[in-house]
């Protein structure tokens, strides 16, 4: 039960104004660039609103969790009734899940436009910064692939873990033996989370300088 915040791409069209320099064609390009782009950003809007609910059920599950472990072996039936608490809560989490993937998946959708757009770049300097931002969005996705994975690894134990609780004849060792399992998966959902993370980071970073290179003016110049 770790709590989970992902990063998001910059939506640069209400943080830029751009003032595109050169002929026609190349004019044409950038502004076909910069368009898709940005819709890559709006195809990741739902994938972001997941985030703040996620993280709220999350920490709701933490609570629960701890209430479980502060009472005794006697107390069965209210223990019965929070873990019922707390898988529901897990698909309230897969829920949001499927949404944040579907999101991503209609993000891959639309970044298919710019990889088609730079290889119509003509200018050496844009096309080199467009392909090394074309190649931190592919680890990104690369990333979120397998922060999904282990994500949804955790929600399966997350409830098997519940179900055990329920069940009046578990022994502590199993209980023990589960927690730590739980614990390594969610270590790794942390690990694919900073690294998503920080590839986010740069491809935000990326994008501003394949903006500036293209001619593109930035009001805080």
């Amino acid at each position: 039960m770790l709590n989970v915040r992902m990063n998001r791409i910059i939506f640069s069209i209400f943080a830029i104004s751009f003032l595109l320099i050169g002929c026609v064609s190349k004019e044409e390009t950038t502004e076909r660039m910069y368009r898709a782009l940005e819709n890559v950003v709006k195809a990741e809007e739902v994938f972001e609103e997941q985030q703040e609910p996620l993280v709220k059920l999350e920490k709701k599950e933490k609570e629960i969790y701890d209430r479980i472990m502060d009472l005794g072996i006697k107390q069965h039936y209210e223990i019965v009734k929070l873990t019922d608490e707390a898988l529901s809560i897990i698909e309230q989490r897969r829920d949001h899940l499927q949404k944040e993937i579907d999101s991503i998946n209609d993000s891959k959708i639309e970044f298919k436009q710019v990889e088609d757009i730079k290889n119509e770049i003509d200018d050496t300097e844009q096309k080199k910064k467009a392909s090394e931002l074309i190649e931190i969005m592919r680890n990104r996705y690369k990333v979120h692939n397998q922060l999904t994975k282990e994500y949804r690894s955790a929600l399966e134990n997350d409830k098997e873990l519940y179900l055990m609780l329920k069940n009046e004849s578990v022994s502590y060792e199993q209980l023990e033996e589960h927690v730590t399992n739980l614990n390594t998966i969610y270590q790794m959902v942390y690990d694919a989370n900073e690294k998503f993370n920080s590839l986010t980071v740069q491809y935000n970073e990326k994008k501003l300088e394949f903006y500036k290179e293209s001619g593109l003016k930035l009001e805080n110049d």
